[in-house]
């Protein structure tokens, strides 16, 4: 049989402070009932003062390992838009402080894409035969590079993290990875950034603005490229594995803005009810958005094993993609 990825393992943490919309709402003059009706968010998790994405990745990293019953791994991928420095690398850290000591460990950035990117490094990492194991941490703390008082952001993104792990096996069985499609698109970089970074500050006499250290995002313009090119990657994931629209049970999207979500739906022809959404909850959590709705999937009985399983995200940079799973059964502790 052909060598296969195969979901061993699954968990996710995000930090116990909820912010609700009333809160954001008093800093932005806006009501609870228009931050839902716009984006679907009726509260986010935020980060302590202090706590770094190392702590946060951990906590999720070690509930994944757990699930998977391995008591080590060869490889730890985090996929992050927020490491706590640039040079380190935060994930030989993490890697350390699980007690992961000696494993090849590094982060990746394709922003909010960057779960479904980082499924495809692991998957070749493993089909390839390099290794028979990885972790995989996707884990972003955007409450510290989201303006508070920004009308257009500051409602959108709460921080968390979730983590997978993937182990060599065969295609075909239950927890196999097939079908990836993955793309991106420079020339449209502006439409979601942080401005301010190395070169920003390396040029002689730069000042960089106090705004510029924070997401700026246009928002219709990511609204139509995300719901086009997520449904587009995600035909051809599922083309890629020799499945059809129809074969889908449930649809596990960026969680951006619930009406993208339905948008996708809507464009792929499948009903609402296969999508599985924790947006309400958790807000916009970049990167680890899918492996959060995945938790919440298992643990709500909205996933069940045996379930065709399509995952899209669509990204800063911009990067998007797509991949599909035959739903394995999992012990996964809910996020609390």
């Amino acid at each position: 049989m052909t060598r296969a990825a195969v979901l061993a393992g699954l968990g996710a943490w995000a930090p116990p402070r909820v912010v609700t919309n009333d809160e954001v709402g008093s800093r932005i003059a806006e009501t609870d009932e228009w931050i839902r009706t716009r984006t679907g968010i009726g509260a986010r998790r935020v980060a302590a003062p202090g706590m770094s994405t190392r702590e946060i990745a951990v906590k999720a990293g070690t509930r994944a390992l757990r699930s998977s019953n391995l008591a080590t791994v060869d490889y730890l991928v985090l996929a992050t838009t927020t490491p706590d420095q640039i040079i380190p690398a935060t994930a030989p850290s993490v890697a350390t402080e699980m007690g992961l000591t000696g494993v090849a460990a590094f982060d990746l950035n394709a922003a909010c894409a960057g779960f479904v990117y980082g499924l495809a490094v692991a998957t070749g990492l493993i089909t390839s035969g390099v290794t028979d194991s990885v972790l995989l941490i996707a884990v972003d703390v955007l409450s510290t590079i989201t303006n508070p008082n920004d009308r257009m952001t500051a409602a959108l993104f709460g921080d968390g993290a979730g983590a997978v792990v993937l182990r060599a096996g065969e295609q075909g069985e239950p927890g196999a990875f097939a079908g990836f499609d993955l793309h991106s698109a420079g020339e449209h970089a502006d439409l979601i950034k942080v401005p301010a970074g190395i070169r920003t500050y390396s040029m002689p006499d730069a000042v960089a603005e106090e705004n510029d250290r924070y997401i700026s995002m246009a928002g219709k313009e990511v609204f139509l490229a995300a719901v086009a090119n997520m449904s587009s990657s995600s035909r051809t994931a599922l083309a890629r594995a020799g499945q059809a629209i129809g074969d889908v049970d449930r649809v596990v999207g960026h969680q951006a803005n619930i009406r993208i979500l339905h948008a996708l739906a809507k464009q792929l022809d499948l009903p609402q009810d296969r999508l599985v959404t924790n947006i309400e909850r958790f807000g916009n959590t970049s990167a680890a958005s899918i492996p959060l709705a995945l938790v919440d999937g298992v643990t709500s009985g909205a996933l069940h094993p045996g379930h065709l399983v399509l995952l899209t995200a669509f990204g800063a940079g911009f990067t998007w993609g797509a991949t599909t799973v035959r739903w394995p059964d999992l012990a996964v502790e809910p996020v609390d």
